[in-house]
């Protein structure tokens, strides 16, 4: 009786105890403006050079987001009564506290305290005390592993996307740098499967935010199998999506508790990614519900726009990256994406079985404002992995389906690493089968790498000419040729002749003075010249 007296008591002060935490984001002021203005004008403090020189090849703006936050204001926040910081962010200039909701309001005493952000949306209604959270990685536990050893266990979903096709023209992921976000990569130090990785100096380092140590365990090991499914090399039974890739494993989750703080630690390590130049990040990992009812998503917040995490995944595309995610695997209960698959700048994987077929746990679309997701499909029903012991064996969840996807991103883009992410992303779905026709189960449906390569390539060949070339439209013309003028030149002389080679127009042409008017010409063919940096380039024009 007195065992059973101590329990009560010990059930009951922890739920009184659970009921008087909460969690919140602070934000702070704006940063100071000279701080940022040194940032700025020498960059290489506040990242790599890998990331300037990302950004400075897609056009990505260095800005005041990049900045790190003030230090000296998150300790005096992480010294405040009864407050514990957890995670900060640069790009939301805010930090993520728990603590009582009083000691947490106290903290808009302090002059640089601009706002607060409780995670419990409306305070004032009961919670209801701590639930047992479903496991979300129930449907990746469910199924059981089953070894195989046959070479080519990848071959289904590997060729299902076309990935072979970018593997077959030497295009591995070589040069792109890629992040993983999951709870654990126990084994990757020592795993055969990642023997050449490691080897080649590929591996470039691994962090756990959620226990602010650099080792890369965790507190469970699904992300050694997503991780496998784009870097896995094992000589004759398997090869990931992007074996030629770089990468960095970070720990944003946290399996012993849930609540949005993990969305935080998450947002903090994409932070991280875009400061060392990674290209593309993979999470296999959503959120909705958390140990604390309260702080639960309902399906309005997953808007795209409303979460940390979508908020960070944003910024991250913002930035220059691909954040693949996966769709979830609340298929066949909320039904819908979770965040941050719901943000507009992630680019969200849904799971079909080896015959390309909607798998029912996939989460699907749209998001609460109703854009599109998921983006597209992957294999997500036994999808071949390596375990953490260097098995080769299969899951199944959404999990899996984002990694495969993350490393055909990764080595699609290593053959146009200059063109931009939105523009790689846009012809991944213009490449997937149901793109004229999306549905909220498949979103665009299936990508075709191989046709995703080959439309990146003629684009990539026409920015380039656009680099070094001059370009005349339109093209038919009837009233007015535009001309387009290259990088390196500011002034031109621009010829026109007939077909009989009689020279009817001559000007000079400047990038402010750019258009010649055609409209008295009569139809036909003529020939126009320019000549810039002396070097003349001929261009056939149409007079309609």
């Amino acid at each position: 009786m007195m065992k059973k007296l101590s329990l009560l008591i010990l059930v009951f002060v922890s739920t009184f105890s659970f009921a008087q935490t909460e969690d919140a984001l602070v934000f702070m002021v704006a940063k100071d403006p000279a701080v940022v203005s040194a940032a700025l004008a020498a960059p290489i403090t506040i990242m790599t050079q890998a990331a300037i020189d990302r950004k400075n090849t897609q056009g990505i703006a260095i800005d005041d987001r990049d900045v790190p936050l003030n230090e000296t204001q998150k300790a005096a926040i992480d010294a405040a009564t009864g407050i514990t910081v957890l995670a900060k962010s640069k790009w939301l200039n805010a930090v993520y506290v728990r603590g009582t909701e009083n000691n947490i309001n106290n903290l808009l005493n302090l002059p640089f305290v601009t706002d607060i952000e409780f995670a419990d949306k409306s305070l004032n209604r009961p919670t209801g005390g701590k639930q047992i959270t479903k496991d979300k990685f129930e449907v990746e536990n469910q199924f059981p592993s089953r070894p195989v050893y046959n070479y080519g266990s990848a071959t289904n979903q590997t060729e299902m996307i076309n990935v072979d096709y970018l593997h077959a023209n030497d295009y591995t992921g070589q040069d792109i740098v890629v992040a993983f976000m999951d709870n654990g990569y126990p084994g990757v130090l020592t795993n055969p499967a990642y023997a050449t990785l490691r080897n080649e100096g590929r591996l470039k380092g691994y962090y756990d935010f959620v226990a602010r140590v650099e080792d890369p365990n965790g507190t469970g090991s699904h992300g050694a199998g997503t991780f496998s499914d784009a870097a896995g090399f094992l000589n004759g039974q398997f090869v990931g999506t992007a074996p030629g890739a770089s990468y960095y494993l970070y720990i944003t989750e946290d399996n012993d508790n849930e609540s949005p703080a993990e969305e935080a630690f998450w947002v903090e390590a994409l932070e991280r990614a875009d400061s060392l130049g990674v290209y593309v990040t993979n999470t296999s990992l959503s959120y909705q519900t958390f140990d604390n009812t309260s702080f639960d998503h309902e399906y309005p917040d997953l808007d795209g726009l409303t979460t940390i995490a979508a908020r960070g995944s944003n910024i991250g595309f913002d930035k220059g990256m691909i954040n693949v995610v996966s769709a979830g695997n609340a298929g066949n209960d909320f039904g819908f994406v979770a965040t941050p698959s719901d943000a507009p700048g992630s680019f969200t994987i849904g799971a079909v079985d080896a015959n390309e077929n909607y798998v029912s746990f996939s989460s699907r679309g749209p998001n609460a404002s109703g854009v599109i997701k998921p983006d597209v499909m992957a294999k997500g029903l036994d999808a071949a992995i390596v375990s953490q012991n260097g098995n080769v064996t299969t899951a199944s969840g959404t999990s899996f389906s984002s990694p495969i996807t993350a490393g055909a991103v990764a080595s699609l883009w290593s053959a146009v690493p200059n063109l931009k992410n939105d523009v790689v992303m846009q012809a991944i779905r213009e490449s997937a089968d149901r793109y004229s026709n999306p549905t909220d189960q498949y979103g665009y449906g299936i990508p075709n790498f191989g046709d995703a390569l080959n439309s990146l390539l003629v684009i990539g060949v026409e920015e380039q000419m656009l680099d070094t070339n001059f370009a005349l439209y339109p093209n038919p013309v009837t009233t007015q040729i535009n001309i387009s003028f290259p990088k390196n030149s500011e002034n031109a002389e621009f010829t026109l002749f007939n077909i009989l080679g009689e020279r009817i127009l001559q000007t000079n042409i400047t990038t402010m003075k750019n258009r010649i008017d055609v409209s008295r010409l009569a139809s036909g063919m003529y020939i126009a010249s320019i000549t810039s940096n002396n070097k003349t380039t001929s261009y056939k024009i149409i007079k309609e």
